[in-house]
């Protein structure tokens, strides 16, 4: 499965002029590659060849969009901050899969666990449980959520239940 921090990191090295690389997905089998050079624009020609790479050389059950970097602002793309190491290593491990997406997930409870409940193939939606002896704050959900963003494969969206 390819991860958006795997597909930017394959992306730069194959194109290092771009100075601005950004992949998002909204899920439904989809994602966006936003791209800039030095200039602050995306030429033709490297729209083109980023179609080509995606198609050939990143997840081939997505279907890729390419577009300028400054459509992120306009089509509401959440930002993305630091995580930790461990998060990190499992979004580059190409072969990472929801079996390890779970462990890696579970490994960073204390005393809770998250598990896998179920796949929608219509719209690429992973659904999954949260078992935590209290229940979780806020924050603690959005770390969650901004961890999760990162491990789920491109093409997929993910929703958590806490019950």
């Amino acid at each position: 499965m390819g991860t958006r921090l795997l597909s930017e990191s394959l992306i730069r090295k194959r194109f290092p002029h771009l100075r601005y690389v950004r992949v998002h997905t909204g899920g439904k089998h989809t994602a966006t590659i936003y791209a800039w050079n030095e200039e602050l624009r995306l030429e033709d020609a490297d729209r083109t060849a980023l179609r080509k790479f995606a198609a050939s050389e990143l997840v081939p059950y997505v279907c890729f969009k390419v577009r300028e970097y400054s459509m992120i602002r306009l089509e509401s793309v959440p930002e993305v901050g630091e995580v930790p190491d461990l998060i990190r290593q499992a979004a580059m491990n190409r072969s990472l899969d929801l079996p390890g997406i779970v462990a890696v997930m579970s490994g960073m409870f204390a005393g809770g666990r998250i598990s896998f409940h179920e796949y929608d193939p219509w719209t690429g939606t992973i659904y999954l449980d949260v078992r935590t002896p209290s229940p979780l704050i806020t924050v603690e959900k959005e770390l969650i959520g901004r961890y999760l963003y990162e491990l789920m494969p491109l093409g997929a969206t993910f929703e958590v239940d806490y019950g």
